[in-house]
């Protein structure tokens, strides 16, 4: 009986090796190259946007966070900003001065090239390679968003300051709505950003549709 349950278990072990290294069907390769070719539009759209409503300004204001800028949504809505921030004390926000605009065109052409490379190959092991590389890259993006929003609304200069309001903070919201003064300052995935949302969640459920294939078919694969 013991003799049975090691074979089991070496028989499992198999199986889960199996299901690492087999191939993906070629309807999920192909599924994959377009998911990874859609980072490209992270190049040509902006990842996230922070848009400010208030009754002075019935337009509308906002920024616009690209992978490798970042500008108004509006013409001049940047300088228009800055302006206004110079009344709280919050320091100006100078593109050029934000290195991870520098550095993450590199790190997208990475992350699409992991991707494109699962295509190609179409090996399983490499799928998950690739989501866990993506999951990595986006909480670290997070995590970036949420320090550099937290230093320009924390790290104010109160004595150049003209309003002044005891405890009061200016950070955006990492997502969603947050009243800041008489503000409403809104923050949601830009149109590049829903496209990177995109890839992964495609890759992901591909991943999941792969790993459920029957284990048969999986033998043979």
């Amino acid at each position: 009986m013991n003799v049975t349950g090691e074979d089991d278990k070496v028989l499992s072990r198999s199986e889960r090796t199996s299901l690492a290294h087999s191939s993906l069907r070629p309807i999920s390769r192909w599924l994959i190259v377009l998911a990874a070719l859609a980072l490209s539009l992270t190049y040509y759209l902006p990842l996230w946007t922070i848009s400010l409503d208030a009754p002075q300004y019935p337009e509308g204001l906002g920024i616009e966070i690209w992978i490798n800028q970042i500008q108004g949504q509006n013409p001049n809505d940047l300088n228009k900003i800055n302006n206004l921030n110079h009344y709280i004390g919050m320091k100006k926000i100078i593109p050029g001065a934000i290195p991870e605009l520098k550095i993450m065109p590199w790190i997208m052409r990475g992350v699409m090239l992991i991707g494109l490379a699962v295509g190609i190959f179409g090996r399983r092991k490499l799928l998950m390679i690739w989501l866990i590389v993506f999951l990595l890259v986006a909480i670290a993006g997070f995590v970036d968003f949420y320090l550099w929003g937290y230093d320009y609304g924390h790290n104010l200069d109160l004595e150049k300051a003209i309003i002044k309001v005891p405890g009061m903070s200016y950070q955006p919201p990492l997502i969603g709505s947050k009243q800041l003064l008489n503000f409403t300052a809104i923050s949601l995935p830009g149109a590049g950003g829903w496209a990177a949302i995109g890839s992964f969640f495609t890759g992901l459920a591909l991943w999941i549709y792969e790993i459920r294939r029957p284990r048969k078919e999986t033998a043979h694969a």
